[in-house]
Order: C-alpha cells, then sequence, then structure tokens
C-alpha cells in the first residue's frame, strides 16, 4: 500500500512524556494514517493538519477527567478540531493523545508487538475525528470493520480478533 497523505497534510507530532521513540513514531503515524485515507476514503481539505500528542498516564489522566469526567487513564483520546464541510474535513482535523505507560500494559496484555497497538491505536483515534465512534453495537461494528480493513492493509492482525464486540456507550 503506498504510503500516500493528502495535498499538504500535516502530521504534527511531540512527546510530552512517556518513554516514546520519535522516529518510530513518524514512521508508523505516516504508515497508518495514510492508509486510513486510503482504506476508508477519508477527505480532508487541502493542507488539513491533525496534532499527535505522545504522553503518559498521568496527563491523560488529567484530560479524561476534565473533558470525559473519567478518573483514570485511558489509551487514547480524541479532540476534533473543526465542523466538517459536508463530508469533507479540515484544515483543523483535530489532536489525539496517546498514554504509554496504558498503551504499553494492552500490548503486553494482548500479547501483540507494541508498534502494532499504537499503530492500531492511531487508526481508532483518526477515525473519531471523522466522527466514526462505538457507542452502540451498530457504530462499533462500523468503526471496528474500518479498523480492522485499515490495519490488514498494513500488515497488522485483527486486534479484535479474541474479543467480543463491547459498545462503549456512556
Amino acid at each position: 500500500m503506498p504510503d500516500i497523505l493528502p495535498d499538504g497534510f500535516q502530521i504534527d507530532l511531540s512527546i510530552e512524556a512517556g518513554a516514546w521513540d520519535e522516529a518510530v513514531l513518524v514512521i508508523l503515524a505516516e504508515r497508518a494514517i495514510s492508509a486510513a485515507f486510503s482504506v476508508a476514503e477519508l477527505e480532508v481539505l487541502d493542507n488539513t493538519e491533525v496534532s499527535l500528542l505522545f504522553t503518559d498516564d498521568a496527563a491523560i489522566r488529567k484530560l479524561n477527567r476534565e473533558w470525559r469526567e473519567k478518573d483514570k487513564p485511558t489509551n487514547v483520546l480524541s479532540f476534533p478540531g473543526s465542523d466538517p464541510q459536508g463530508d469533507v474535513y479540515g484544515p483543523l482535523l483535530g489532536d489525539i493523545v496517546f498514554a504509554h505507560e496504558t498503551v504499553l500494559r494492552e500490548a503486553e496484555e494482548m500479547g501483540i508487538e507494541f508498534s502494532d497497538h499504537v499503530s492500531h491505536l492511531i487508526v481508532h483515534g483518526l477515525l473519531h475525528l471523522f466522527d466514526y465512534d462505538h457507542q452502540d453495537n451498530d457504530e462499533a461494528e462500523l468503526m471496528e470493520s474500518l479498523e480492522k480493513a485499515i490495519l490488514a492493509s498494513i500488515g497488522i492482525d485483527d486486534p479484535y480478533a479474541d474479543r467480543p464486540l463491547v459498545a462503549d456507550g456512556r
């Protein structure tokens, strides 16, 4: 699968805390995001930007408490940046935040490569910025099927293969 991002698409990647490897993250982000645009046929305005913030459990716990009223760390949070113009998003797509300890623990518990789990969460977070969700079973099935197809296109196994479908109704 070619690594092709939309015209002028920018990935603003920063590391705030945690034992992240920036060089690896750049490769994973470009590959996962390119695959998502290709497989899910996502549309953005020219020169759209997404921000990826890699941090730790303490920082994401604070964000999760402030924005979702859940006082615990989580693996990834997405914050949409602008309303779409029809089905086209941008120019500020939004922010995706990742917590190192939680992502590492989950990868170990599932027995998968850390890089594969990070790639999955990049795709997952990105789809949230395009209004995909998993609040009920129908939404969860659609989002998971897209995630599986995107990940398969870059050689990553189905992350849901051994887990039942669970909606995240609030």
